[in-house]
């Protein structure tokens, strides 16, 4: 995999948190190497703790919105390089052969909607999810993918998928 941008695809149920934020993550701190979308087995409302945390950590949120998986395959063209499932519901739904055959993973992220929080504690909850995305989006950019085979590339996905990566 050596050309540019890298083209990877976040997967979540309703594409209303997690898979937005990765999105906002990767767009912004990827510097123009990887191009990242979103999308859900179903498109629900979007989050406005999301967009909130997104902006207060100054991740640019224009354009960003939750789609369904069969909205984005009616705009996207080019195949994607990496999918990662980011909730184990939609890792265990049944997706579409993929174009390319790219390298894919399921990097669990608890889901901060689900969360029993009180209202005035959320915004943590949002904040610790968008860390552990960010953390191991920076480690996958970090990868030398100009000197991985296809193999290589997949364990170390698949290494990014445990606890505490």
């Amino acid at each position: 995999m050596t050309h540019q941008p890298l083209r990877v695809l976040f997967l979540s149920r309703r594409n209303t948190a997690r898979s937005l934020m990765a999105e906002a993550l990767m767009n912004q701190l990827g510097g123009g190497k990887f191009v990242a979308r979103s999308a859900g087995a179903e498109a629900g409302e979007p989050d406005p703790l999301t967009f909130q945390e997104l902006e207060k950590d100054r991740f640019e949120t224009t354009g960003l919105h939750p789609k369904t998986l069969q909205e984005l395959l009616t705009t996207e063209t080019e195949p994607f390089d990496f999918v990662f499932s980011l909730c184990d519901t939609a890792h265990h739904e049944q997706f579409p052969e993929w174009p390319g055959h790219p390298v894919s993973a399921h990097w669990s992220c608890e889901d901060p909607l689900l969360i029993d929080e009180p209202e005035f504690g959320k915004p943590v909850i949002y904040g610790r999810v968008l860390a552990e995305l960010e953390r191991r989006i920076s480690i996958f950019m970090q990868l030398p993918f100009e000197t991985l085979d296809r193999i290589s590339l997949q364990h170390h996905v698949d290494q990014m998928s445990g606890p505490g990566t």
